[in-house]
């Protein structure tokens, strides 16, 4: 029996959402039906509805209680995202939310126990996970390519932001460079290290106008194991968009590892000490292979314990990563 498509609302009118996850939710036509968008902002409501054909609602609330919707898309900003993650699930709805999921390991732990409870799907939306890119490089790993692992270096930032009213910069908003760019890094850093890490040393730069962080890196290390890592980050750099994975026969290295769109041949580059070796991925479009994946967590009603286990497991890292580095 197939498979029906799931409505699907989005609550905010967020330029990711307008530039990335709708035109691909509408791509998905046979999984998936936007049914409607939610603003605080009339004006963006009625702009996204009129652009993306769906309907509109002035108020999240009434979005998430409308009956409408079996599944909700939230990009809030991050402080935002306990409050309405966590009232999308009590009101019964599947939720895939912007990273970071939550500000701290207590609402992360809090808002996966009630979608277990609730058994409801809940994905931290970090898309690079489903770009074959990813697929081939832990290929070649298990290939052993690049022999046993000895180090893995990624590094995630890009230029101050033209406005000093963009939310990142916001301390009530849950902005900052770890909850943003920092995630990335910490997150692929578990793709290849498994899950029971711990951070041992961390930096972060406090911007005093600000009051947030704004570039930062650690280390990570495997608590049963030799394996580490050294990730870094921030607002105020240099782009970067780096995975370095060193073995002790070879070394792999790509330059848009979290970014690679779906126009763009992802590339890799292998050094050994008889050759250096440029390999060309194909295309992908990891918007829409997430989407796919959080489709079959629902349809199938499978795997939603493991997606429970990587929030938290996130989150944790993250206030380790925050608490070494003295930054409340």
């Amino acid at each position: 029996m197939k498979n029906s498509k799931i409505k699907i609302g989005v609550l905010g009118c967020a330029s990711i959402a307008e530039r990335s996850l709708i035109p691909s939710i509408q791509k998905l036509d046979s999984e998936f039906y936007l049914s409607a968008v939610a603003s605080r902002s009339i004006e963006k409501a009625k702009f996204f509805a009129e652009k993306f054909s769906c309907n509109f609602f002035s108020n999240y609330e009434d979005l998430i209680n409308s009956n409408e919707i079996k599944a909700v898309y939230i990009p809030l900003p991050n402080s935002l995202h306990y409050e309405w993650v966590k009232k999308s699930l009590n009101a019964g709805l599947h939720v895939l939310c912007e990273k970071s999921l939550a500000t701290n390991l207590k609402e992360a732990e809090e808002l996966n126990g009630l979608a277990a409870e609730k058994s409801l799907i809940l994905l931290e939306n970090f898309q690079f996970r489903f770009h074959s890119q990813l697929k081939a490089i832990k290929k070649l790993v298990s290939d052993g390519v690049l022999g046993d692992l000895r180090c893995i270096r990624s590094s995630f930032g890009f230029p101050a932001f033209s406005s000093k009213n963009n939310i990142r910069y916001q301390r009530h908003l849950g902005g900052g460079a770890l909850l943003d760019a920092g995630s990335y890094p910490l997150k692929i850093v578990q793709m290849f290290m498994g899950d029971d890490l711990e951070i041992s040393a961390a930096s972060l730069h406090v911007d005093k106008d600000f009051g947030v962080d704004i570039w930062g890196g650690a280390y990570v290390k495997q608590k049963k194991g030799d394996l580490f890592a050294e990730i870094a980050f921030g607002f105020d750099n240099y782009y970067q968009c780096s995975l370095e994975l060193w073995g002790n026969k070879a070394k792999l290295f790509t330059n848009r590892i979290f970014t690679s769109g779906p126009n763009e041949n992802p590339i890799l580059e292998i050094d050994t000490e008889i050759k250096k070796e440029k390999i060309i991925l194909e295309i992908d479009d990891h918007f829409i292979n997430m989407l796919h994946h959080f489709y079959l967590l629902i349809s199938e009603k499978k795997d939603a314990e493991y997606e429970y286990i990587q929030n938290i497991n996130q989150a944790r890292l993250i206030d380790e990563l925050r608490k070494l580095a003295h930054v409340n």
